[in-house]
């Protein structure tokens, strides 16, 4: 549980009153699944702790409907091998507002080899990105000065964690920005909160595995070790 309370410290330190981060583990048990939340997650569902009992149903239907079948199919995925997950994701909280959100985290294997757990994070992205589309429309220039600075930071963090050149790091930006369907200066600001917030660094190497899984060129699906 060491990981899980840091994820908590994570969620006060961006902000837990303003729900921009909040921590869930899911405990995979015969009976069903038992779910803990945060304050923040709650919050980041438009719920106050105690108004509801989370249950995969309701996860699922606070997903946007546009992309409630890639996440359920994540989910069923890691629940049946394990490993690690990272996503970006529309959520409609009980107010019907809609949140961009990045969930990153870890299905956790038993001895047997069973899934036992899932746990993780939740970032609210929303007001970064709208804070972005502001400072563009006012400052087309410093907008676009900004957004180059950001790819170049995401593509030096790829360069440093998987020991590649820098075209190689631009080009599995380039790849994971169109596999996802998402803007190329958002995938790179996903990387880049994570890498500058220390709370948070414990999720970074599984972002940048989840990219590079994704933006390998091979035959295989992956990218050819150097």
């Amino acid at each position: 549980m060491t990981e899980l309370s840091g994820l908590y410290t994570y969620s006060s330190a961006l902000g837990d009153s303003e729900s921009d981060a909040g921590t869930f583990r899911v405990d995979i048990e015969p009976a069903g699944p038992t779910f803990h939340w945060s304050d923040g997650t709650y919050r980041l569902h438009g719920y106050r702790r105690g108004e509801v009992v989370p249950t995969m149903e309701l996860v699922f239907a606070h997903k946007h409907p546009d992309d409630r079948d890639r996440c359920e199919e994540i989910v069923a995925q890691v629940c049946n091998t394990g490993g690690f997950f990272c996503l970006y994701h529309r959520l409609v909280d009980a107010q019907g507002r809609t949140r961009r959100v990045l969930t990153a985290g870890e299905a956790i294997l038993g001895p047997d080899g069973a899934v036992t757990a899932l746990e993780g994070v939740m970032v609210d992205l929303s007001r970064t990105l709208q804070r972005e589309t502001e400072q563009t429309a006012r400052e087309a220039v410093a907008g676009a000065t900004a957004t180059r600075t950001v790819i170049d930071q995401a593509r030096g963090i790829l360069m440093g964690q998987l020991k590649i050149g820098s075209d190689d790091a631009f080009q599995l930006l380039v790849t994971t920005s169109s596999h996802r369907n998402v803007k190329l200066v958002a995938v790179a600001a996903e990387l880049v909160q994570l890498a500058n917030s220390p709370e948070a660094r414990t999720y970074l190497d599984r972002a940048v595995r989840a990219i590079d899984l994704h933006g390998r060129p091979d035959s295989a699906g992956g990218r050819r070790a150097g």
